[in-house]
């Protein structure tokens, strides 16, 4: 009888094993399988930029056509020749950070090496997140093996693995993948040191806090979920943890003197500014729009309408919140004081400094600012999973095939290829040819810049919609252009879309010389990505 139960107990948690195991790797290899299907987001580019080191010898498109390949040379490391150069370089770097980049500089000085030793393609760039997700996801496995047991460690690993918030931004060339790793490795590594203190976890404590910190400014507040949980897990060892954060903090003091200071006086700080609406209100919705985005609708909050985003949002709280009530009752004191002390409490305490200061940080960029909050809402769902006993492999496998749907679905229906397109229609003729854009935004112009070969004879004339006609114009004059793309854009970010009667001014210049040869419109997977493309060109 025995023998039999064993057997049976061991194909059952083989089985729910191998389910684990097998969304792990599945989630793997949607990292990898997908480094290149994409090309670059706005954002993305700017990391570019920023990691070459030649942010500060870029400039803004004047009113006169300017060669697009001047901006192509930015987006590759400069020529360098000797120790000095590099050095030059990298100063580079560190003063392009000071110029309005709101971030410290460990991302950008990663990339910076990633660069060097893999160049700038999307599959080289993208390669490096994918690395700190990875870590991210081991150290997933270690924080749930250390708080309950083997199997926990698996289904945290596998969720986060699998998590579409989390899948996108391990494809994404920005400073929010690594914040997840450090999130997850500063908890694991204070249980470590809770139960036995060891030097590796030590350094493993301080250097996640540090390396954090250095990576983005609002990790601050995961350093007062540190601080809380220290506080309530171990207090008689208050002054030891103390201590330790505190050494966190001051390697990160060379970079609050020189930096920090010099970025808050040139960082735009209005982005998270006055917003229109009941201010509570809007608050709430960031709230809810967050936690949506961050364990149902992952990079389709970028695509779909407030509304579905504010539902799924509304539907994960309240299944956060009756897996609170579950746990409670099931006397899972321990484990759901940590979970809610890495999710529910850093929320809540964005919530309240938002309210304080007036400002909107906790919903920006559809909840990416607050990343660091996923790894604790996937663990209350990891711990309230394992309670269920004989249903947790049925609860498992619903959570873990819905999160592999909105996976395929993402990466399959929504392609992001608009550049491409207009490389595409470019590369059809040798002959010169000016691209008029309706938009200076870096994002818009070093996305062209990019994806269009620097061969290709192209000038480019960026400028607001207001002032495109009357530039256009002076640029044709006496010039040789056989084709003409009007690049119309859908988010101009730096100035207003162009209204009837600027499209009739421009379309009036055009047609003086041209005539329309071809018109498509380009999505991509938010408003970032959509122009109007139309090519004029002259008679043979």
């Amino acid at each position: 009888m025995l023998t039999r139960n064993a057997l049976r107990y061991g194909r059952k948690a083989l089985t729910l094993e191998m389910l684990l195991g097998s969304a792990i790797v599945i989630g793997i290899c949607f990292r990898i399988l997908n480094l290149g299907t994409r090309e670059f987001w706005y954002d993305e580019v700017l990391s570019l930029l920023l990691s070459t080191g030649q942010r500060l010898q870029y400039s803004l498109p004047g009113d006169a056509p300017i060669a697009l390949a001047r901006f192509t040379a930015l987006l590759n490391l400069p020529p360098e020749n000797s120790w000095g150069a590099i050095a030059k370089t990298l100063q580079g770097l560190v003063r392009g950070l000071y110029k309005g980049e709101p971030h410290p500089p460990v991302f950008f000085l990663a990339q910076h090496l990633w660069l060097r030793l893999f160049g700038n393609s999307e599959i080289a760039m993208r390669s490096l997140p994918v690395l700190w997700s990875l870590g991210a996801i081991a150290s997933a496995y270690g924080l749930g093996r250390k708080l309950l047991d083997h199997r926990s460690g698996l289904l945290f690993a596998a969720l986060l693995a699998t998590n579409p918030f989390y899948l996108f931004h391990s494809l994404n060339v920005r400073m929010y993948t690594p914040l997840v790793l450090w999130a997850i490795l500063s908890v694991w590594a204070l249980l470590e040191l809770i139960s036995r203190p060891r030097w590796k976890w030590q350094v493993g404590f301080i250097a996640s806090i540090a390396l954090g910190l250095l990576t983005f400014y609002l990790f601050a507040y995961w350093v007062v979920v540190l601080a809380a949980l220290a506080l309530v897990l171990d207090r008689k060892h208050w002054l030891q943890h103390g201590i330790r954060m505190t050494i966190a903090g001051l390697l990160t003091l060379p970079w609050a003197i020189s930096g920090t200071l010099k970025q808050l006086r040139n960082a735009d700080l209005d982005r998270f500014g006055v917003r229109d609406g009941n201010p509570a209100l809007l608050h709430l919705q960031d709230l809810c729009q967050t936690i949506g985005a961050h364990l149902i609708v992952g990079d389709w909050a970028t695509t779909l309408s407030v509304q579905p985003t504010l539902i799924s949002g509304l539907i994960a709280a309240v299944v956060l919140g009756l897996a609170t009530i579950y746990l409670w009752k099931a006397r899972q004191k321990l484990s759901l004081t940590i979970g809610l002390g890495m999710s529910l409490f850093p929320l809540l305490l964005a919530f309240f400094v938002d309210m304080t200061t007036q400002k909107y940080t906790l919903g920006f960029g559809w909840g990416r600012a607050l990343i660091f909050v996923l790894p604790g809402c996937l663990l209350l769902m990891t711990i309230a999973i394992r309670q269920l006993k004989a249903q947790q492999g049925i609860a498992a496998l619903l959570v873990l095939l819905l999160y592999l749907g909105i996976d395929a679905g993402d990466l399959t229906l929504r392609p992001r290829s608009v550049f491409h397109q207009v490389a595409e229609m470019v590369q059809i003729d040798s002959a010169p040819m000016l691209i008029a854009m309706d938009s200076q935004a870096w994002g818009h112009v070093n996305r062209l810049a990019y994806y269009i070969p620097p061969t290709s004879p192209v000038d480019l004339l960026a400028q607001p919609a207001s002032q495109l006609s009357t530039s256009l114009k002076a640029a044709l004059k006496n010039s040789d252009y056989r084709r003409v793309i009007w690049l119309e854009s859908g988010d101009p970010v730096w100035s207003s879309s162009a209204t009837v009667q600027e499209r009739q001014q421009i379309q009036q210049v055009l047609e003086e010389r041209f005539s329309l040869s071809q018109t498509r419109s380009l999505t991509g997977t938010m408003s970032l990505d959509q122009f109007e493309l139309k090519l004029y060109q002259t008679a043979r």
